[in-house]
């Protein structure tokens, strides 16, 4: 392999499964990640903040909003905040570079583009884009975040590749769907978010919504993509990241988010962040 395509995260995808995790200083709590995987899989997850990345070797297939797509070279992939989504290999895997822009962010970045004080998040409709002058900005930029070097350079780079998405990619925020129990969820979801770290059965969450534990699954599956229990170690493990952020051990953080042991947020993480707690720990602390 070139040093070229090292530089660039591009990964022979003979030479197994690796990842790079890194952050980026001059945004506030922007992580983004390298990564090449043959048959590793995500689980369905979501972040709280956006996905905006790129395959640049093989193809990936996802599942977001219930619909299945695939990405390779050229194309970008964006996930919304909170959107339920997976990833898989496609054939024999795939490189790709991801970041995790906040919400915050993008909202700043619209606003400077349209000059307005205060603007909607931004949604994107599409998950997969074919798009490549803007994917090689947006490769270009990543790489340079990703080789800490010129930390002005890779910003600049980075911003132009945001802006570039939102301009050509993204819309106003949609209004949400709502079904006959989406009050009840969405308030069981603000419970859910509020604690976590406590032992919340299916038998005390369907009694806090009011509904029968068989309705309520149900109910929140068609709100939010995911069951009770699903959501809640995904609130699990987006907590962990901010205690382990803080400089928190992972068992510590397992402890603070409601894991029964380090072992159970170690599975858990790696299922959905693509790496473990401690390479999180050691790239962003």
């Amino acid at each position: 392999m070139s040093a070229t395509n090292e530089a660039m995260g591009i990964f022979a995808l003979d030479q197994g499964e690796r990842t790079r995790f890194f952050a980026c200083p001059n945004f506030a709590a922007l992580d983004c990640l390298t990564a090449t995987f043959r048959t590793y899989r995500y689980v369905p997850h979501t972040h709280d903040t956006f996905v905006i990345g790129s395959v640049i070797a093989g193809c990936e297939t996802w599942t977001v909003r219930g619909i299945r797509g695939y990405a390779g070279p050229g194309d970008f992939v964006f996930v919304n905040p909170r959107e339920v989504h997976d990833g898989a290999p496609h054939g024999s895997g795939y490189c790709y570079r991801m970041s995790y822009p906040s919400i915050e962010l993008l909202r700043q970045i619209a606003a400077e583009l349209g000059e307005k004080d205060v603007i909607a998040t931004p949604y994107f409709p599409d998950t997969v884009v074919h798009d490549p002058a803007g994917v090689a900005l947006f490769v270009a930029a990543h790489a340079a975040m990703d080789a800490q070097g010129d930390a002005q350079a890779g910003e600049e780079l980075l911003y132009r590749a945001y802006a570039h998405c939102l301009t050509h990619h993204a819309q106003v925020t949609p209004r949400p769907a709502t079904g006959r129990e989406a009050d009840r969820v969405a308030n069981l979801g603000r419970l859910i978010e509020e604690q976590y770290a406590e032992d919340l059965s299916l038998s005390r969450l369907a009694a806090e919504a009011g509904l029968p534990r068989h309705r309520l699954i149900r109910a929140f599956r068609h709100e939010t993509g995911m069951t009770p229990h699903a959501f809640l170690i995904d609130r699990r493990v987006i907590a962990a990241q901010q205690t382990l952020r803080r400089g928190a051990t992972p068992a510590e953080a397992a402890a603070a988010t409601g894991f029964c042991d380090q072992a159970h947020l170690t599975r858990a993480f790696k299922a959905r962040i693509g790496i473990t707690p401690g390479a999180f720990r050691a790239a962003v602390s």
